[in-house]
């Protein structure tokens, strides 16, 4: 292994921090295994991450008993590189992982961490104590704001185990009232990876997501968490071109919302406001627009709510969705759609100071459709150019899809000019590039 080089599994990682050769970590698989075998192929096909499944079960055990995480974790992408670099962000926004350093001495506080993290699992395993499942509602808290604020390629893994880490905890006995918690983790777990999922473009798993996420939700005798998994069901179906099944989902949690009267209430309706807009049901989108603006009078939050980040909505967020369903409309709703799309921009920094370069993506493209509409192109490229400076780390599924419908708006222009000709050009790339 080349000091040098970044470490291009959690495992590799691992073994530099531990100063281990490949033939001091077989020889120490071999003392923890009691003589089973492993032999320097596979050693380096481990460490490089190169296989389709992970190692059958009396190796993962073995693994797992050398150096103290979860193999899926030690197979995944190494902590600290690039997740512990300083990222200019203001204070009060979405922490991150260990510290800003990514000398050998941050590596060590990131790994202790861990550690102390699945020590906390283990201990407590077969009583779910006080103590891990508050460490599990604060990785939590980090993770709804973080996927706001950072690129997925930096999230996943801690996305993925801590899905893992509360299903494995419900396999065992709590008490009552822990389950109820663990199944209100485990759905909000869920919520997150449908919506990684469906921002990698992989609708299908999103929604399996989402089921399983509702059937914490009823298990935790929730009605937030019920109304905001329908609410994410129905912002999957939109962003894949289902609005008549965007439009059932909001729907379908309609009763839920009525009970439980959190912000994911709003966000239901303003789900169903944008996928009507798109079904051309402009009437009704208006009113679906009027009843999720009248919502916030009735909001009650919830323990969803309180996690803040992507589990709460918020009013600028709000005004995007209305934007995006009146966009629509053509250039008769276009007025209208700019001025919400404006309003929440200029909100959004008060309400959520760390910004959300997905939000505000999408916020773009919506005024960016609404200037094509009344060929105010000029302005829509204004509008456009953060979007389309962002890193390809930050160019999501949902992200593209929103670009590219500026691009369809565009090609309906009837004699299309050089600013018409240049944007479409500039999108081509972008998407390209994505």
């Amino acid at each position: 292994m080349t000091e040098c080089e970044v470490p291009r599994t959690r495992l590799e990682q691992l073994l530099r921090q531990r100063h281990l050769t490949v033939e001091e970590f077989r020889q120490k698989y071999e003392r923890v295994g009691k003589g089973a075998g492993l032999s320097d192929r596979q050693a380096y096909r481990w460490i490089a991450g190169q296989l389709h499944s992970l190692p059958h079960p009396s190796a993962r055990g073995i693994l797992e008993r050398m150096f103290g995480e979860p193999v899926v974790r030690l197979f995944g992408p190494p902590y600290g590189v690039g997740a512990l670099r300083p990222s200019g962000r203001p204070n009060g926004v979405a922490t991150r992982r260990g510290t800003v350093r990514t000398d050998r001495e941050g590596q060590v506080i990131v790994m202790s961490a861990d550690r102390a993290r699945d020590f906390l699992a283990r201990f407590e395993a077969t009583n779910v104590g006080a103590e891990t499942l508050d460490q599990l509602f604060d990785d939590l808290r980090r993770l709804v704001v973080a996927y706001l604020q950072q690129p997925l390629s930096t999230l996943l893994d801690d996305l993925a185990g801590i899905q893992e880490r509360v299903f494995g905890l419900l396999e065992g006995h709590q008490r009552p009232d822990q389950t109820r918690d663990l199944y209100l983790i485990a759905g909000t777990a869920c919520g997150l990876m449908a919506m990684a999922s469906r921002d990698l473009g992989a609708d299908h798993d999103a929604m399996t997501q989402t089921r399983a996420g509702y059937s914490c939700a009823n298990n935790a005798g929730h009605d937030g968490l019920r109304t905001w998994i329908r609410g994410l069901q129905s912002n999957i179906a939109y962003w894949s071109g289902r609005w008549q099944d965007a439009v059932r989902y909001a729907e379908l949690g309609a009763e839920v919302a009525a009970r439980s009267r959190g912000t994911a209430a709003v966000l239901l309706a303003s789900g169903e406001a944008r996928a009507l807009g798109a079904l051309n049901r402009l009437e009704e989108a208006h009113a679906a627009v009027a009843r999720a603006a009248e919502a916030w009078d009735r909001v009650q939050p919830d323990e969803l709510d309180l996690l803040g980040g992507l589990c709460t909505f918020i009013r600028p967020v709000q005004l995007i969705y209305a934007a995006e369903a009146l966009s629509w409309g053509g250039a008769s709703e276009a007025g209208q759609a700019e001025r919400f799309v404006l309003e929440a921009l200029d909100a959004y920094p008060a309400v959520f100071p760390g910004g959300s370069f997905r939000n505000e993506a999408q916020a773009r493209c919506a005024l960016g459709v609404a200037r094509v509409a009344r060929r105010d192109v000029d302005g829509a490229t204004e509008a456009l150019i953060p979007v389309l400076a962002l890193p390809p780390a930050q160019r999501d599924h949902t992200i593209v899809t929103a670009v590219e419908r500026v691009r369809t708006t565009l090609s309906a222009v009837i004699d299309p000019g050089r600013d018409v000709i240049d944007l479409a050009g500039a999108i081509e790339a972008f998407t390209a590039e994505g």
